[in-house]
């Protein structure tokens, strides 16, 4: 038994994990001492500026450092610090790097869209039965970047990256409250370019079932189920129709942000991206629907992700 912490550095979030990882026989198992998660918004403007704000910057280390003291209070005994979207396009990054090797003293690892999709895979499919002959897509929809993983019960067939995510196009184009017609419509339209480009690599139409990860996903689902609150429980392992999950997104997409910051079940940190979050998952939804003919009709939300994956991975 390890104690290890994970650290996911994403455009709009960065959260923690600290777990004893099992490496006994049979499959790797994770015990949750600690999840933490805090918007911090890392990647605030660097689609148009190319670089990561000083203000984005001060919130991550202020993160950065309340999960040092956590790490040093539950003695994990490895640390993984793995940085996604925003950090990979920014022209300062090694600003944010010595930063954090400052605080937590392990180097932190800008790793390239096709790790940060294995990993995904791994953290969702460690908690999700897989027979032989399965082919499922994890989708993991984050900030900047979204990433599509096919895989089975051997492992990753094919994956790929690209760049759509919530927090990118509501800058680039939702800046209505609500978004408009015209908004949406050129948001869906690079959804649509985007969703071309991962077909490239993957087969996209061989899917068999799809499995959607990250804080935009669980959220709409929380909506779709009209929770009272954000439980999580309730949210891992959702399976909804894609008419459902339309449903929901279109409703988060129509609303006001003042209507969302009063649903009980949202982040304060999501209720201005998840309009973006909403139109991308039923976007790919959609696609997916029509791509595999019919045979995928639902989308399960898994809270097990690209966090669980790095904690799996640290050796």
């Amino acid at each position: 038994m390890t104690r290890v912490a994970a650290i996911d550095c994403g455009t709009n979030s960065i959260r923690l994990l600290i777990a004893d990882v099992d490496g006994g026989n049979g499959p790797t198992k994770l015990t949750d001492i600690v999840r933490e998660m805090r918007v911090v918004r890392l990647g605030q403007g660097v689609d148009a500026t190319g670089e990561l704000a000083p203000e984005a910057l001060e919130r991550t280390f202020a993160a950065a450092a309340d999960y040092a003291e956590l790490i040093r209070e539950y003695r994990a005994e490895k640390v993984r610090f793995v940085a996604t979207s925003a950090t990979r396009d920014a022209r300062n990054r090694q600003v944010f790097v010595d930063g954090i090797r400052g605080l937590l003293g392990v180097e932190p690892e800008v790793i390239s869209g096709d790790e940060e999709a294995a990993l995904s895979f791994a953290g969702a499919s460690s908690v999700l039965p897989m027979a032989d002959g399965d082919r499922v897509l994890v989708v993991d929809l984050g900030g900047g970047s979204t990433e599509f993983v096919l895989g089975g019960a051997g492992g990753v067939i094919a994956a790929k990256s690209v760049d759509i995510g919530c927090v990118r196009l509501t800058e680039r184009h939702l800046k209505s409250d609500p978004p408009t017609a015209a908004e949406i419509a050129a948001a869906e339209a690079d959804v649509d370019v985007a969703m071309a480009q991962a077909g490239l690599d993957v087969p996209l139409e061989s899917s068999t079932a799809v499995v959607g990860v990250a804080g935009s996903v669980t959220t709409i689902t929380a909506h779709a189920l009209k929770l009272p609150e954000y439980l999580p429980a309730a949210i891992h392992g959702a399976e909804l129709s894609i008419r459902t999950v339309a449903e929901a997104s279109g409703d988060l997409l129509a609303m006001t942000r003042a209507q969302r910051a009063r649903l009980p079940y949202m982040h304060p940190g999501r209720v201005d991206v998840i309009g973006a979050g909403a139109l991308v998952w039923r976007r790919i939804l959609t696609k997916m629907g029509e791509l595999t003919g019919g045979e995928v009709i639902t989308a399960t939300a898994s809270e097990h992700d690209i966090l669980d994956g790095i904690a799996l991975s640290v050796r």
